[in-house]
């Protein structure tokens, strides 16, 4: 079963009018981790799709999605997988891939139907392509590392930078994941944005009991979403993207947009934040 929502593109004076609803509805990215079901949220923002697939006990194929506009959905995409659950497979392009928790599969434009099988929960990624790049799967072991913050100041972490210029080449997604020590609570603080791409964040690893306060908006005027386990935003360009949770948690961020310098990005000191 493949169920489609579209997010249309909200600008910064829209987005100071809404109330919490308002900003979930627009910006929240939950429920995508059903059984037996391909969920995908389509966004305006580069484009970007984001959803989950969860097998449970038969494989799902992810084939034509209409708001694509094309027959099969990687006929002008490339798509990241990754497995956030136990063991399984992503097969695509006469190619079966044995994926385990933490893995990410980069498939190419017109890799064709994509087939999930197995124990894993599996969070999709896709932007528009414009070139065909080598498929690939990297594990972690495989990952660039960078290793940031301090225990003093909550905010110990690893990151792990998988579809990225350091360890291959993509059209427009840079995915990597984000660890953060136990004791540790705080992301991506000091705070940036990006005006040229937009990101999607998804918190995982995190307990039942425990949330993610994500923070958004114009670092003069902030907002916040309130998440639990494996939910996540859609963070425009004009909007920081920064979060602390009441226990350590993982947490995946995707990008889209005009180029992949990691590094692109406008600081916002912390003085600025309102």
């Amino acid at each position: 079963m493949l169920t489609v929502e579209t997010r249309h593109a909200i600008d910064p004076a829209t987005a100071k009018t809404f109330d919490t609803e308002a900003l979930r509805r627009h910006f929240h990215v939950g429920g995508i981790f059903r059984p037996g079901e391909i969920r995908l949220i389509y966004t305006h923002y580069d484009r970007m799709i984001v959803g989950g697939a969860v097998p449970d006990g038969a494989p799902l194929t992810l084939d034509r999605v209409a708001e694509c506009g094309t027959p099969s959905v990687l006929d002008r995409r490339e798509v990241v997988v990754v497995n956030i659950g136990g063991d399984g497979t992503v097969a695509a392009a006469g190619e079966i891939h044995a994926m385990v928790k933490g893995d990410m599969l980069y498939l190419a434009r017109g890799s064709g139907p994509v087939t999930f099988d197995g124990e894993g929960r599996f969070y999709i990624l896709s932007a528009p392509a414009h070139a065909t790049h080598p498929t690939r799967l990297i594990r972690i072991v495989e990952a660039a590392t960078v290793t940031l913050g301090s225990a003093e100041a909550s905010n110990a972490r690893t990151i792990y930078q998988f579809v990225h210029p350091d360890v291959m080449t993509a059209c427009q997604l840079v995915v990597g994941m984000t660890r953060l020590e136990p004791g540790s609570v705080w992301n991506t603080m000091p705070a940036h944005v990006h005006d040229r791409r937009m990101e999607a964040y998804l918190y995982f690893d995190l307990p039942d009991t425990a949330r993610a306060i994500h923070l958004m908006g114009e670092p003069g005027e902030t907002r916040h979403l309130v998440l639990a386990n494996e939910e996540g935003a859609i963070s425009p360009p004009w909007s920081i993207h920064a979060g602390a949770g009441t226990a350590a948690y993982t947490f995946i961020w995707a990008m889209a947009g005009d180029n992949v310098d990691y590094k692109d990005v406008e600081m916002v000191a912390m003085d600025a934040l309102r």
